[in-house]
């Protein structure tokens, strides 16, 4: 068996039994990178019994790392995960800086790598293809492909890209679910789906729909009860629960997630340390919630845990 099929086997049992978790980076007070604070809340989240961890993506702010930085979070990603779940690293901008941080994860012991979307300029259909044929040239591990922003797949585009051996699955952003259900009908066997959609626990019925089950969770990374509370729900068939959940708790944070841009990783981090996790501020150019906003946060969260009885 190929590591890549090996991979995909191992991150598609994992897509069955839990959420993909997307752990937040740590950093002090100062802005400098906290690493015990990063392995205490890696430690938290396996704890938790995720499908898969993604270290050093969009909810990692990936974009805010150094090559040493992202180095050091995925060893200890990996360090953490011991073999338990698979250990997915971000990887971006263009293919070239993307080899670059490809390599540090290789050499951190990751198991794959998530392409988020490129840096600045929109891209035709060819090039996005090309990029990925690029870095999958230049890495020995296998590819989750990300679309999102201005990268979008055509259908041709996607049957090209599945071709290219080392990539094994696509997570989407796009909630177009017309179009993701002729992805998934034209995807060759065994190729993995991701759900993307920010706050995914309120499309996850609607891409399951469309045979894409698997989703990453924000919440994961700060309440952890209540995510698994709702991903049993959904994978059970308790519409009743996922309907109370979705109402008290995920259509109201999504509202306070659209208040003000890069909530959707401000909140999660503040939501973080309102539980004493030691994940710090974010970096600029995102900022903390304002006071009001933190408030706000504070409520829901605690209404959130109260429906799964867990603590604050």
């Amino acid at each position: 068996m190929s590591p890549d099929t090996d991979t995909a086997r191992r991150l598609r049992e994992g897509m069955a039994r839990g959420v993909l978790s997307f752990p937040l980076t740590s950093f002090r007070e100062d802005g400098s990178l906290d690493p015990d604070g990063f392995r205490a809340h890696v430690a938290d989240r396996l704890a938790a019994a995720p499908g898969a961890l993604f270290p050093a993506c969009g909810t990692g702010e990936f974009h805010a790392l150094d090559e040493d930085e992202y180095r050091r979070v995925v060893e200890i990603a990996v360090g953490e995960a011991a073999g338990r779940v698979p250990v997915v690293a971000g990887v971006g901008y263009g293919w070239a800086q993307a080899v670059r941080f490809a390599r540090q994860a290789e050499d951190a012991g990751a198991d794959a790598l998530l392409v988020l979307p490129h840096y600045l300029v929109a891209a035709p259909q060819e090039g996005l293809v090309a990029q990925l044929e690029q870095l999958a040239a230049r890495t020995r591990l296998p590819l989750v492909v990300y679309q999102r922003g201005q990268v979008d797949y055509s259908l041709a585009a996607f049957r090209r890209l599945t071709r290219i051996p080392s990539v094994i699955g696509l997570k989407d952003g796009h909630s177009d679910l017309d179009r993701l259900q002729r992805l998934t009908l034209a995807a060759p066997e065994g190729f993995l789906f991701f759900n993307g959609a920010a706050t995914a626990e309120v499309q996850a019925r609607a891409y399951a729909a469309v045979g894409v089950s698997a989703y990453s969770s924000a919440v994961h990374a700060f309440a952890p009860e209540i995510a698994n509370a709702f991903f049993a729900a959904l994978r059970d068939g308790d519409d009743g629960t996922v309907d109370k959940l979705l109402r008290a708790f995920y259509v109201p944070f999504v509202e306070l997630r659209d208040r003000a841009p890069g909530y959707a990783v401000s909140l999660v981090k503040a939501a973080a340390r309102l539980r004493g996790r030691p994940v710090g501020p974010v970096r600029a150019p995102l900022t903390d919630p304002s006071a009001a906003d933190l408030a706000d946060l504070r409520t829901l969260l605690a209404a959130g845990l109260d429906l799964v009885g867990a603590a604050l």
